[in-house]
């Protein structure tokens, strides 16, 4: 197992807290704009972002051999598919199974990696700590995590769900598995990927879009600017060079800035098992990682 430089561990640290605080704002989004043009209007102007940057650097993407046919299915799985998925499954299903379904991810990765990362192999350390990680985050959540929202379509809502999870684990281990490439052009041209999918489909979805209010705009602005950008940037970053597994550390932090953030900007609850589901979260993201904790501290092992 390789050692991780402190970098990448500041950037999925960045990482769970950017998208941690990513559900308050499209909460206060919500508001003035639809869901999927809400998701349209993100991925567009971080497309429209990255690409500037990226044509800064020259428009130079794969650096020898290239893999566009992988490019296009990392596109869709990373960006469009999922929002589309979770947008409609959110409909069904109650919030918190949507955060437990996210909260799967690592499991995903896990014996994918196994079989197609070189250097990524599953050890019984690291599944025994993703799964006391995934139990905290469960426990963090709560009653909601599981129970019934009473929906018609519920069973249909919660495959959505475990199905957007799926395009993510899937797409992390795609994106690793591509030849030499520029990350500021890979993270743009997913992202333009993603727009020519979305926009059609939220004019499917939800009509033509109606010219939101200022605050509104100015959300929608910040949410395509860091945690779309910005954070899909620092995710092509980690993935390629620290792994999709690395990577996966992510999703147990989102839950946990949600829940805080929640209760600080928006007067949510905490809940009572806070303290407790927290230690497991982080006690099983330090058990799976204790190897490159040691080494990164200068303890052996």
């Amino acid at each position: 197992m390789p050692d991780i430089a402190p970098r990448y561990w500041l950037m999925i640290a960045t990482l769970g807290f950017v998208w941690g605080g990513t559900f308050l704002l499209i909460k206060l989004a919500l508001d003035g704009i639809t869901p999927f043009w809400l998701a349209a209007s993100r991925i567009g102007f971080a497309a429209l972002l990255l690409c500037a940057a990226w044509g800064w650097r020259g428009f130079k993407l794969f650096k020898s051999e290239t893999n566009w046919p992988s490019l296009v299915i990392i596109g869709i799985l990373s960006t469009a598919l999922p929002f589309m998925l979770i947008s409609w499954g959110q409909q069904h299903v109650s919030s918190g199974f949507t955060g437990v379904s996210m909260a799967a991810i690592p499991l995903m990765v896990l014996p994918l990696a196994h079989v197609f990362v070189p250097g990524e192999q599953m050890t019984l350390r690291r599944l025994i700590g993703f799964c006391i990680g995934f139990s905290g985050v469960a426990l963090l959540i709560g009653g909601k995590a599981f129970e019934t929202s009473g929906a018609e379509l519920e069973a249909y809502g919660r495959a959505a769900c475990l199905s957007a999870a799926a395009c993510y684990s899937v797409s992390s281990i795609l994106t690793r598995r591509l030849p030499p490439v520029d990350p500021v052009g890979l993270a743009a041209v997913l992202l333009v990927i993603g727009s020519f999918i979305i926009f059609p489909a939220a004019w499917a979805a939800e009509g033509p879009p109606v010219m939101p209010d200022s605050r509104t705009l100015l959300i929608a602005a910040i949410l395509g600017l860091i945690p779309t950008a910005a954070a899909n940037l620092l995710r092509v970053i980690v993935v390629r060079e620290a792994g999709p597994t690395f990577m996966t550390l992510t999703n147990y932090q989102v839950p946990v800035w949600a829940v805080v953030l929640g209760a600080v900007f928006l007067g949510e609850e905490l809940p009572p098992s806070m303290l407790l589901a927290m230690a497991m979260i982080l006690g099983g993201l330090g058990l799976s990682q204790f190897g490159r904790l040691s080494r990164l501290f200068g303890k052996g092992g």
